[in-house]
């Protein structure tokens, strides 16, 4: 099984990425604020950075580091080395990702996942927080996503698949803020809105998001795959098409539960977030730190993987998944088994 290795996100404006011997040092005003030996990392993510040295990028290209970079929270691109895995597996998966029929029973197992951890959220709650809640709106929408896993089984096209998912995702928000049961002036959700988020709970959910789909697209490149090559969500230009495909099943577990948490707990609060003028809500730069802080604490969470029956670290999820769609693909497996969580 792989190591989990840190991940450094570079939150700081007007920073500039460089190598001194074998660590990233991250220069402000041509002082170096921060040391990294690179040995210790799998991932640099870098929000506002000013730029970075050729010598790190080799570097990081050398040493399997991938570097994803960020303008704000909006995904702008990501530079890793020589390719992985070998490529008679990729030519696979472009050949499956051409023809739907190789496409829908791979996207069908995926959006079971989705619904299926969609579902636990909401149960997992009624049974925390009965008292707390309206239980009778959450068991109603919890028994809608139970006959949407129904519907999914018997489905036969991606057009009929996106439909369902579609559905499902917006019964499960409609619910999504009977689970915030603290902060509830602050953080008032009634809707999943991006691009701009437009609420505070948006704006971590969005943020949180983008963290996983940095960490899938770094999965599938590990695993030897193209995380711009998808079966469910299809080609476009820039676009991680299979990481999110892969992220599909871990945003409830994962990014909604995480989200969730920051507010019960009092993590954030109302005055960490920033409305521009367009209505545009955005994380302060103190606090995206905060989240990202915890953002790795829950990475080294250990869990039982349902399909291996092993102990791993929540942050290897991603990676267990990839490792799973790649062996699917290369013809060992004879489905791709969805991550449920449990």
């Amino acid at each position: 099984m792989k190591k989990l290795l840190n991940t450094l996100y570079i939150t700081s404006p007007d920073t500039y990425l460089a190598l001194i011997g074998e660590n990233v040092v991250v220069k402000k005003e041509e002082e170096i604020a921060l040391r990294v030996p690179l040995h210790n990392l799998e991932a640099i993510v870098a929000f506002n950075y000013s730029g970075a040295s050729p010598a790190l990028i080799r570097k990081c290209g050398e040493s399997g580091i991938n570097l994803s970079f960020f303008q704000g929270d909006r995904f702008c691109g990501r530079f890793v080395g020589q390719e992985n895995g070998n490529v008679l597996l990729r030519k696979m998966q472009y050949r499956r990702s051409d023809r739907e029929s190789d496409s829908f029973p791979i996207a069908k197992n995926m959006i079971l996942g989705k619904i299926y951890n969609q579902r636990y959220v909401l149960q997992r709650a009624i049974r925390d927080h009965a008292l707390s809640i309206d239980s009778d709106k959450l068991l109603s929408a919890s028994q809608f996503l139970k006959q949407s896993l129904q519907y999914v089984k018997e489905c036969e096209n991606l057009e009929q698949l996106r439909g369902y998912e579609g559905e499902a995702a917006s019964v499960y928000f409609s619910v999504f803020g009977e689970l915030i049961i603290q902060q509830k002036e602050s953080f008032v959700f009634t809707g999943r809105n991006r691009r701009p988020p437009l609420d505070n709970v948006n704006a971590l959910l969005s943020f949180s998001y983008s963290l996983l789909t940095t960490e899938c697209a770094g999965a599938l490149y590990s695993a030897g795959l193209d995380p711009y090559v998808g079966f469910l969500h299809r080609d476009r230009p820039g676009r991680l098409s299979l990481a999110l495909d892969l992220m599909e099943e871990f945003r409830a577990p994962i990014a909604d539960r995480f989200v969730l948490t920051l507010i019960n707990k009092r993590e954030v609060g109302k005055k960490e977030f920033r409305k521009m003028e367009d209505g545009a809500v955005y994380i302060e730069d103190e606090a995206r730190k905060r989240v990202i802080q915890k953002w790795q604490e829950n990475r080294k969470e250990l869990i039982v993987h349902p399909f291996l029956k092993e102990k791993v670290q929540t942050g290897l999820l991603p990676y267990v998944q990839a490792m799973l769609l790649a062996r699917f693909l290369r013809g060992d497996m004879d489905a791709y088994p969805p991550y449920f969580k449990r």
